[in-house]
């Protein structure tokens, strides 16, 4: 569950592509790059071979294996597990109950040299007025064809779907692994966050997309915010917040609190930039994947007389031990993940994914009470870190939050925007939400 932030507009930048230069600039692209249409073969060995594939187990397998035969090499990249990568692609996930998407696969020689999904989502259409596809789990070899032949299947898919804009990298949306990390390439991605070779900006910028939104990673170090410095700043907060109580959600009481841990989750971000209300199934599919990952006193919940007000939701980083297993449980460097895995030891590091506050219960250091309890909570349990990720580049309360705490912003990821047809775009609805994840 990546963690999402977004305080206001902000600006958004666009290509500008009309409609009638949509399908000139798709030729344009296959002709100058040999580019072979979906499922044809290249006539000539140095051609590519674009792949649609199906939703099936098997196909999705392959889908997934493109990441591994082109990242595996990455020094500080690591790789989701696949069986989490394909939970999320198959039809077990809720949200592909209102929503559509389309994989391929780029090969050269026989040999996969990139990948790229395509989501077609119901619900942001009615949420925001406008007609977007998004385009995710993109990965390529540093050459410009091969974006090419991908990014012609995408807008060819959008087309035939009247959409008007594309936008990405959402995997599959923004309620899971998003952005372009374009800031930041020099340490291992944090859990559930993801990672990519530098050039792949300007692979995607390459086709004709501009910037619509940046995504900041906060660092913090536990020693440059003292024990009683943590102290002092929960008890100052926890007294601005008269009649509001916090208590730890736990793994035995996650069951129970869902019902209003969905409620605060929905409302804190119902107005957040690109926001989509997740439904109660799809938080359900969430809860199930993050619960193994729970540590009492890394979750709070907060409310007023009775009524959910406020989350804050933290994991431990293991990506630490995911590291070696290059995606894949069935490899011998699983013996020396598994007592990060199983919970014997801990990482270093937490991830802050969420946290989010009722619009009417804001302004009352709620938010801040909360992150302090955390981390008075992670030193007891021995870490030395946090990454708080992700954050809108334009919430400012956030930002002023992280920046009371020492936090400093160590890493950036990029959503990317195309607009193919003005008349279908649609101005997106803006919010004004305050939220640090999702």
């Amino acid at each position: 569950m990546p963690s999402r932030g977004g305080f206001g507009a902000g600006s958004r930048q666009e290509s500008g592509i009309p409609e009638t230069e949509r399908f000139r600039f798709t030729a344009v692209l296959w002709q100058n790059h040999g580019v072979v249409p979906t499922n044809s073969k290249a006539a000539g060995g140095g051609g590519l071979e674009v792949r649609a594939l199906t939703t099936s187990a098997r196909d999705v397998g392959r889908f997934c294996r493109v990441q591994l035969e082109l990242q595996g090499n990455e020094p500080h990249s690591v790789l989701p597990l696949r069986l989490e990568v394909e939970k999320v692609l198959s039809d077990a996930n809720p949200f592909w109950r209102h929503a559509e998407r389309a994989l391929w696969v780029v090969f050269r020689n026989g040999r996969a040299v990139g990948r790229i999904a395509a989501v077609l989502d119901a619900e942001h259409a009615r949420h925001h007025g406008e007609r977007c596809v998004f385009f995710g789990f993109f990965e390529a070899v540093d050459d410009p064809a091969v974006a090419a032949a991908l990014f012609a299947e995408v807008e060819r898919w959008a087309a035939a779907r009247a959409a008007g804009r594309i936008r990405g990298p959402l995997n599959p949306n923004i309620n899971e692994e998003c952005g372009l990390l374009v800031e930041g390439f020099d340490r291992p991605n944090a859990v559930m966050m993801p990672y990519n070779p530098p050039y792949h900006g300007q692979l995607i910028e390459g086709v004709g997309f501009t910037k619509a939104k940046d995504l900041v990673a906060f660092d913090l170090v536990l020693a440059d915010s003292p024990h009683a410095r943590l102290i002092r700043l929960r008890d100052g907060l926890k007294r601005r917040s008269p009649g509001i109580e916090l208590r730890a959600v736990t793994r035995k009481s996650l069951k129970s609190d869902l019902p209003d841990l969905k409620a605060i989750y929905n409302a804190a971000w119902e107005r957040n930039w690109s926001a989509v209300p997740m439904s109660a199934e799809e938080i359900d599919f969430l809860a199930e994947r993050l619960a193994p990952l729970l540590l009492d006193g890394l979750v709070w919940m907060a409310s007023v007389k009775g009524k959910p007000a406020g989350l804050l939701l933290a994991v431990p980083d293991v990506n630490e031990a995911l590291g070696p297993l290059k995606g894949s449980l069935l490899t011998p460097a699983l013996l020396g993940a598994l007592p990060m895995l199983l919970g014997w030891r801990r990482p270093k590091r937490f991830r802050l994914i969420a946290l989010g506050v009722k619009e009417e219960f804001r302004g009352r250091g709620v938010e801040g009470w909360m992150f302090a309890e955390t981390l008075l909570a992670a030193e007891a349990m021995g870490f030395t870190g946090c990454e708080a990720s992700w954050v809108l580049e334009d919430n400012i309360p956030v930002h002023q939050l992280a920046g009371l705490f020492a936090a400093k912003i160590t890493r950036r990821y990029r959503i990317y925007d195309r607009c193919l047809n003005q008349s279908a775009v649609g101005e997106p609805k803006r919010g004004e939400a305050e939220r640090e994840g999702k």
